[in-house]
């Protein structure tokens, strides 16, 4: 058994008593006594760690007597009563276990056909002597989402050949799948995946020998196990699933997959899969699933693949795939479209606004160019629109009527020219929006702060210029979380009010426990990838957390001072105001943000110390207030003793650790002067005294040579009393010292 129970596991108390009273009154013919359930209760106690049991949960034993605590929520009672029915009162009465909530009778015989104990909290190891293994009639078993780590698949398994469905997934078996489960040749159902990517794997050939002999398979899912293989070719007719995704496959895509006329979901994603899709896959009639993302698969896109009657969803992303993408037919399915991160070419066809059920197009990182159809905007189905890291040139002319959905737009890195588009005030669902990387030459956007659900909003390296003049109008950009407007001509002094008025960032969220991501709705679709420049380089970030807040303001022609308000936006975590021309003092107020990651002040003209509160920025890893006006010493301690002198550069007046320049006190505050450098100085006086002695002694010796002539020439009287009295002088003053 295992060595730690399900939680929940005891919802009804079955005391001795309990047992008894409730087989006499349905059937009449249980145990004489109790002596099978107590003498199998004791030995299966014997068997738990109950230490290792949830307080709530853990059972309380006492030698013939069972005594627990109270509980529920639970697909199974106890999963021990399977072990009584099965090693102690089979054929002799009944429990009526087939009312336990994942228990599954023959109405006919009573005999278990089927259980299911999946998402039950079941930990340690799974032994091969189980009594589970003695259920001959067992149809249908399902263990997925337990824990039973380090446990290997028993070849026990293969012993149940009445087994129509089989899941044992994500539910911590490692090692190899056991041929022995090719024997179940009823099997319809196999799922064997896993979390962790390659615990599980297949000896060689057992991949073919599990398609050869599973003839009825309906659906297989292999998720993660490593089968290291090509694709063999002996599919069952019957597969509606198949789920290979993350497998190891090899070789060429078989087309020999696409006849499988039943087919509803196919799933090779992440293999390394080569060739073509082949030109004709009208057989796929009833696919509403196709993901071949993530291998090597090259040629052009069949048209017939855009107009299968079933198709839902397609993803053919991060390929190699050519050409042009074809016309699209008119389809009612299609909800869901990628072919992003290939190397596609050509217009976007105006006949993708066929596809009226489509609610997410990313066609990101291809060649695609020409003009973004003006049709896009009138899609009242569409939610995510990603044409980002495309060569599309023109202005956005698109129209967004006033009942679109559009939650994000990605348009990152095109040659797109003119104004933001004032239809963008229809996108009233809109989250995330980066026309960045771009060529518009426009002011600043102020009225997209009418957007109420704006979270991102990305303007960077376009040609936008001019003062950002804003209103304090209540609610408006009050969800904002990402603003990037560097690599622009703005000009003027800082935003005072804007600050003022992002209130998403007066907020540090330290409550949630999960990680969550903006605008994060479809996990098939990055179109909400983010470029941000920290350390000089360009980032991306595939997703951005909701907590990730960030203002970048860089590289334009701001001046003035730096407001204080934007210490009271505690939640940001990045903010970079460099490459402008700045003046004044870094505020104090910094050093209320205390998740601040990373700061960038560089090439401005800043000036004034480096305030001392900022050494309680516990968070801060990146920092760079180079090529600035700052004197005084360096802050010390936690993380400003892990900066570099690159940090701090180009400040003639700085001093402190790491610069060369001794501040004084380890402490980085200048010290006051100490007795001993007092001594030093007079020291340093005295000799500076004896060297002007020196100088008057020579000087009185050349002046006495040339009294000497001037009197033998017979000078007059006054002059030689005039250099009396100053030979007196001097020697009055060399007696001094």
């Amino acid at each position: 058994m295992w060595n730690n129970l399900l939680e929940g596991l005891f919802c009804e108390n079955f005391s001795k008593e309990d047992l008894k009273k409730r087989s006499r009154t349905k059937h009449k013919t249980l145990l004489s006594s109790s002596k099978v359930l107590n003498t199998f209760l004791e030995n299966w106690f014997h068997q738990i760690n109950l230490s290792r049991l949830p307080q709530t949960f853990r059972p309380s034993y006492k030698k013939g007597n069972l005594v627990h605590k109270p509980s529920c929520i639970s697909k199974v009672y106890f999963f021990f009563f399977f072990e009584i029915v099965i090693t102690k009162l089979q054929r002799q009465a009944s429990l009526d276990c087939c009312s336990w909530d994942g228990v599954y009778c023959d109405e006919v015989t009573g005999q278990v056909i089927e259980l299911d104990l999946s998402c039950c909290g079941l930990q340690g190891k799974f032994y091969t002597n189980s009594s589970l293994f003695q259920l001959s009639n067992l149809k249908r078993l399902d263990l997925s989402y337990n824990d039973f780590s380090g446990s290997l698949i028993s070849a026990k398994f293969g012993e149940l050949s009445s087994l129509t469905d089989l899941d044992l997934s994500y539910s911590s078996f490692t090692g190899v799948i056991p041929s022995e489960i090719s024997r179940l040749s009823k099997l319809q159902v196999l799922h064997i995946r896993s979390v962790d990517p390659y615990v599980l794997r297949l000896r060689p050939y057992n991949f073919e020998l599990l398609l050869k002999n599973l003839t009825q398979l309906r659906e297989l899912g292999l998720y993660s196990v490593n089968i290291s293989s090509i694709i063999p070719l002996n599919f069952s007719s019957y597969l509606t699933s198949l789920w290979l995704q993350r497998t190891l496959l090899r070789g060429v895509l078989p087309e020999r997959v696409f006849h499988l006329s039943n087919l509803e979901y196919l799933d090779l994603s992440s293999n390394s899969l080569t060739g073509p899709i082949p030109s004709n896959v009208s057989g796929l009639q009833n696919l509403q699933f196709l993901f071949l993302s993530s291998n090597y698969l090259n040629g052009t896109i069949p048209s017939s693949i855009f107009s299968l009657p079933s198709l839902e969803w397609l993803d053919l992303s991060n390929n190699s795939f050519s050409g042009k993408i074809q016309e699209f037919k008119s389809n009612n399915t299609l909800d869901f479209v990628s072919v992003k991160q290939n190397q596609l070419q050509g217009p976007i066809p105006s006949t993708v606004c066929n596809l009226k059920a489509l609610r997410v197009l990313d066609l990101g990182s291809n060649h695609l160019n020409g003009k973004i159809p003006h049709c896009l905007g009138e899609m009242s189905g569409l939610q995510v629109l990603g044409l980002n890291n495309n060569r599309l040139s023109g202005t956005i002319n698109t129209t967004f009527n006033t009942k679109n959905r559009i939650i994000i737009i990605n348009l990152y890195e095109n040659k797109l020219k003119g104004k933001v588009p004032p239809s963008l005030i229809n996108c009233r669902n809109l989250e995330f929006l980066d026309l960045g990387n771009n060529e518009l030459n426009d002011t600043f956007p102020s009225w997209l702060g009418g957007l109420p659900d704006l979270k991102i909003l990305s303007l960077r390296s376009n040609k936008l210029h001019g003062p950002i003049s804003y209103s304090r109008t209540n609610n408006l950009f009050a969800k904002i979380r990402v603003i990037d407007l560097s690599f622009n001509g703005f000009s003027g002094d800082l935003p005072v009010s804007l600050f003022e008025i992002f209130q998403a960032m007066k907020i540090i969220d330290e409550n949630s426990r999960t990680r969550k991501y903006i605008a994060d709705y479809y996990n098939g679709s990055n179109a909400n990838n983010l470029i941000v420049t920290t350390k000089g380089l360009d980032l991306e970030l595939p997703r951005v957390l909701t907590t990730y807040m960030i203002i970048d303001l860089s590289r334009n022609r701001f001046e003035g001072h730096i407001p204080r308000s934007i210490g009271d936006l505690v939640g940001l975590r990045m903010l970079n105001l460099s490459h402008n021309g700045l003046e004044g003092i870094i505020p104090a107020s910094f050093h209320q943000l205390s998740v601040l990651e990373s700061l960038d002040l560089s090439s401005n003209k800043i000036g004034g110390e480096i305030p001392q509160q900022l050494a309680s920025l516990t968070f801060l890893a990146v920092l760079n207030l180079s090529h600035n006006h700052l004197v005084g010493c360096i802050p010390k301690g936690k993380q400003f003793d892990t900066f570099e002198n690159s940090s701090y550069q180009g400040n003639d007046g700085l001093r402190g650790l790491p610069l060369s320049k001794d501040c004084g006190g380890d402490d980085g505050v200048p010290q006051a002067t100490t007795a001993v450098e007092l001594d030093d100085e007079e020291e340093g006086d005295l000799i500076s005294w004896q060297a002007v002695l020196m100088g008057f002694g020579c000087g009185l010796v050349i002046g006495l040579s040339i009294i000497y002539i001037m009197l033998s020439a017979h000078y007059p009287v006054w002059f030689s009393s005039m250099v009396v009295k100053f030979e007196h002088k001097i020697d009055t003053r060399m007696k001094r010292y």
